[in-house]
C-alpha cells in the first residue's frame, strides 16, 4: 500500500466454517491476494478480518469472497453488516445436519444389506460402491478439487486415499465403514465445536436486544443501533442497559458483573453515569444517551474479545506450522511403509503392508490439534472477560504465564487516587474545627485535588463575602484575608519564605501548613488511600510465581517508601518524571532472562510510554475508560489490582489445557500408529481413535470456561 493511504479493517463472517484446516487455507489464500495488507481468520468466532486501503476495500472484499468460494465452496462469506439473524442460520445448520444424518443412515443401511444378503458378487459390489458414494463422495470430490488447486495434503486427501486404497485391496466393508465413521466423527466434531462457540457466546451475552425509547409520554421498543445521542431511554427492572448514558430520573442498584466480574451491585442515583451491559436490578430509570451504540462500552468490549484471538499465541502458530509439515511427512511415511517392507523382508506381502499404510493415513489426521487449540485460547479469553479482565490477544494471554516481574504505578493503581484528610494537627489554643474551617475558606477558589479534599472534609457552605485579597503563590500556596485576618496556607516553602516558625509533621502524606497573622497555628495532612485489595494483590502475585514487584511514582520519597513498606513491594523508585519511569523499567528489564516477561500496571493515560515498553501493558481501565482500553494489552475493568492474579491463573489454566490436548492427541495417535504399523490395529480402531481424540480434545478445551 502506498504511503498516505488510509488503512481499514473489514470483517467477513464465514458461515459454515467448521474445519480448522479450512480456516488456515482461507487465511493463506486471501493473504496472497494483491492489495491485502493482512488477513486473519478467527476459527473460534467464524470471522475473517482483512486489512486493506480504504479506496480498494470494496474490490478486495469481492475478490476475497470469490477466493473463499473457490477454496471452500461450502463456506458462505457474508459481510458483517449483512449477516443474517442467528435463528435463520441455526435453522439452516439444523437442515444441513439432518441431511448429513440421512445420508449416513442410508449409507449404513446399504453397508449392512451388502454384508448380510446372499447376493451375487456384482450386486454386492454395487451396494458397497453406492454406500461409499452416499457416505463420502463429497470428501473425495473435495480432495480431487484441492489437488488441482495445489492443496494436496489435507484431511480429505488422507481419507480419500485410505478408503480408495482399501477398495483396491478388497477391503470393501472397511472402506465404507471408515468413510461412514469419518463423516460421523466430523459431525460430532462440528457439534462439539458449535457447542463450545455457543458456550463462549453465552459467557459474553451482554449485547442488548432492544432499547425502550421515550417518545413524548410513551415508550417504543427499538433497535439500540437506531438511538441517537441525547435521546431518553427507559430501563425497567430486570432489563439490560442498552447504551451508555446519564441517569435523568430514578434510582436503582445495578448488576455490573458482565463488565467488571464483581458480584456486588452498584447503587445508581440521578446524575450517575451508567454503561451498556449493566442490568437494572430494581428501580425504573430514565437515561439520557451520551454515546451511540457502536461507541458504547458493550460494543467495545465485545469487539475486543471477539478480535482477541486474531493475535495468535506462539503455541497456535507452532501448531499451524506443525500441521503443514506433519501431514506431508505422514503421507511419505505411509508410502514407505507400503513399499519398502514387502520388498526387503522375505515372505511379506504388499497387501498386508498397504493395509497397514492405509491405517497409518487414517490415524494421522491432525484435526484434534488444529481444532482444539484455538478454542482453548478463545475460551481462556472469554473466561477472563467474565472475570472483568479484557485480554487483547491470545499472545498476551500466553505471555501472562511467563510474567516474573511486575512494575506498578502508584496513584490510581495501588492507591485510589482520591486524596482525603488523614489528620488535623492544631497548635495549643486552636481547635481542629477552626484549622479545618480556615483551610477550607482559604482553598475556596482552588481546583487542586488537595483543596477539593479539604473542602469535602469541611462539608459546610463557605461565605465568599468573608474572603478578600486572594493571592495564589505558584509552588507555595495561598495568601488571603479572612474576616480581616491574614492567612497563609501552603507547604513548608511558604512558611519559610515568610520567616514563620512551624512544626514539620512526621506523618505520611502531603502536609498543608497554616499561619494566621504571621503566627503558625497548625497543619492538615492529606493522604491518598490504598486500594482495599492492594496488599492482598501483592501477596497473591508472589504466590503465583512473581519474582519481584516494583513501584514507580512521581510522588515524594517519604510517601512512596511508606506505601511500599506497607504493601511489601520489593523495590521503590520515587519522584520520577514520565520519561524516567521508562528508564527505570529498562533497568528492571535487564534483570530478567529472555524467556521471562515483565508487566507494567498503570492507569493507561499518563503511563502510555511505559505501558508500550513492557512485554504486557496492564491498565486500570475503570469501566468505560477509552484511554485505558486503547493503551494497554490487558485491561482490568474493575480497577482492582487483585484481578491481575485472576488473569494469571486463567492464563496458566488455559496453557495447561492446551498442552494437555497436544500431549494427549500426539500420545494416542503415536500409540495407534505403532499398533497399525505392527499389524495389530485395524482401520476401525484407526478411525475411532482419530474421531475420539478430536472430540475429547474439543470438550477438554471447554473446561477453561469454568475457571474461577
Amino acid at each position: 500500500m502506498s504511503r498516505g493511504q488510509k488503512q481499514v479493517n473489514r470483517e467477513l463472517k464465514l458461515e459454515g466454517l467448521d474445519c480448522a484446516n479450512c480456516a488456515m487455507k482461507i487465511e493463506k489464500g486471501v493473504s496472497a491476494l494483491e492489495g491485502v495488507d493482512s488477513c486473519s481468520v478467527n476459527f473460534a468466532t467464524l470471522t475473517m478480518t482483512i486489512t486493506t486501503s480504504e479506496d480498494q476495500q470494496e474490490t478486495i472484499i469481492k475478490s476475497a469472497k470469490d477466493k473463499i468460494r473457490l477454496l471452500e465452496p461450502h463456506i458462505n462469506p457474508v459481510s458483517k453488516e449483512d449477516t443474517k439473524l442467528g435463528q435463520e442460520k441455526q435453522q439452516r445448520m439444523n437442515a444441513e445436519t439432518k441431511k448429513l444424518i440421512a445420508r449416513l443412515a442410508s449409507g449404513a443401511a446399504l453397508l449392512i444389506l451388502a454384508e448380510i444378503l446372499t447376493v451375487p458378487f456384482l450386486y454386492q459390489m454395487i451396494m458397497f460402491i453406492a454406500a461409499y458414494l452416499i457416505a463420502g463422495a463429497d470428501v473425495v470430490l473435495k480432495a480431487i478439487r484441492n489437488i488441482f488447486r495445489g492443496q494436496v495434503f489435507d484431511e480429505n486427501f488422507l481419507m480419500g486415499v485410505a478408503t480408495i486404497g482399501a477398495f483396491m485391496i478388497g477391503e470393501y466393508p472397511e472402506a465404507v465403514a471408515v468413510m461412514l465413521f469419518y463423516q460421523l466423527g466430523e459431525l460430532f466434531q462440528s457439534i462439539a465445536v458449535n457447542r463450545s462457540r455457543n458456550s463462549i457466546s453465552k459467557l459474553m451475552d451482554i449485547r442488548p436486544d432492544y432499547a425502550n425509547l421515550k417518545v413524548g409520554e410513551k415508550t417504543e421498543q427499538v433497535s439500540p443501533e437506531s438511538i441517537q445521542i441525547g435521546d431518553i431511554i427507559v430501563v425497567k427492572p430486570g432489563e439490560r442497559v442498552p447504551l451508555d448514558g446519564i441517569v435523568k430520573s430514578g434510582s436503582s442498584s445495578a448488576d455490573t458483573s458482565a463488565l467488571t466480574g464483581e458480584s456486588l451491585p452498584r447503587e445508581i442515583f440521578e446524575g450517575d453515569e451508567v454503561l451498556s451491559g449493566f442490568i437494572n436490578v430494581q428501580g425504573l430509570l430514565e437515561i439520557e444517551v451520551t454515546k451511540e451504540f457502536n461507541e458504547s462500552a458493550v460494543s467495545k468490549i465485545l469487539e475486543l474479545v471477539q478480535n482477541a484471538t486474531n493475535k495468535k499465541a506462539p503455541t497456535e502458530n507452532f501448531i499451524t506450522k506443525f500441521a503443514k509439515v506433519y501431514t506431508p511427512i505422514v503421507v511419505i511415511t505411509a508410502a514407505i511403509i507400503a513399499i519398502i517392507p514387502p520388498v526387503i523382508i522375505p515372505g511379506e506381502t504388499f497387501y498386508d503392508w498397504v493395509y497397514r499404510a492405509l491405517i497409518f493415513l487414517v490415524i494421522s489426521c491432525p484435526c484434534a490439534l488444529v481444532v482444539s487449540i484455538p478454542l482453548g485460547f478463545f475460551g481462556g479469553i472469554g473466561a477472563a472477560s467474565k472475570s472483568g479482565v479484557l485480554v487483547k490477544g491470545s499472545n498476551y494471554l500466553e505471555a501472562l504465564n511467563d510474567l516474573k516481574y511486575i512494575v506498578f504505578d502508584k496513584t490510581g493503581t495501588l492507591t485510589k487516587g482520591q486524596f482525603q484528610v488523614s489528620s488535623i494537627l492544631p497548635t495549643r489554643g486552636h481547635s481542629k474545627e477552626e484549622i479545618l474551617e480556615l483551610a477550607a475558606y482559604a482553598e475556596f477558589y482552588s481546583t487542586h485535588p488537595i483543596a477539593i479534599s479539604i473542602r469535602q472534609k469541611y462539608g459546610k457552605d463557605i461565605r465568599e463575602a468573608n474572603l478578600s485579597h486572594y493571592t495564589e503563590i505558584a509552588g507555595h500556596g495561598i495568601n488571603v484575608i479572612i474576616n480581616g485576618d491574614e492567612l497563609l496556607v501552603g507547604n513548608s516553602r511558604l512558611m519559610e519564605s515568610h520567616s514563620i516558625l512551624y512544626e514539620p509533621t512526621k506523618e505520611v502524606g502531603t502536609t498543608v501548613y497554616l499561619a494566621k497573622n504571621k503566627q503558625y497555628i497548625g497543619s492538615i495532612v492529606i493522604a491518598d488511600q490504598l486500594k482495599d485489595d492492594a496488599k492482598r494483590a501483592i501477596l497473591e502475585l508472589k504466590k503465583v510465581g512473581i519474582k519481584k514487584t516494583v513501584m514507580l511514582t512521581g510522588d515524594a520519597n517519604t510517601v512512596a517508601k511508606s506505601i511500599g513498606k506497607e504493601l511489601e513491594i520489593d523495590e521503590i523508585y520515587s519522584e520520577l518524571l514520565p520519561h524516567q519511569k521508562v528508564e527505570k523499567l529498562e533497568l528492571v528489564e535487564k534483570m530478567k532472562s529472555p524467556k521471562e516477561k515483565i508487566a507494567f500496571v498503570g492507569d493507561g493515560i499518563n503511563d502510555a510510554p511505559v505501558l508500550a515498553q513492557a512485554d504486557v501493558g496492564i491498565a486500570m481501565g475503570g469501566i468505560g475508560s477509552d484511554a485505558a482500553i486503547e493503551a494497554a494489552d490487558v485491561v482490568l475493568m474493575s480497577d482492582e489490582p487483585s484481578k491481575i492474579v485472576d488473569a494469571i491463573k486463567i492464563a496458566k489454566r488455559t496453557r495447561q489445557i492446551v498442552w494437555q490436548n497436544i500431549f494427549f492427541a500426539l500420545a494416542v495417535k503415536g500409540f495407534f500408529l505403532l499398533l497399525g504399523v505392527i499389524g495389530i490395529a485395524t482401520m476401525w480402531e484407526a478411525v475411532i481413535s482419530d474421531v475420539g481424540v478430536t472430540v475429547l480434545a474439543v470438550l477438554n478445551s471447554m473446561r477453561v470456561l469454568r475457571s474461577k
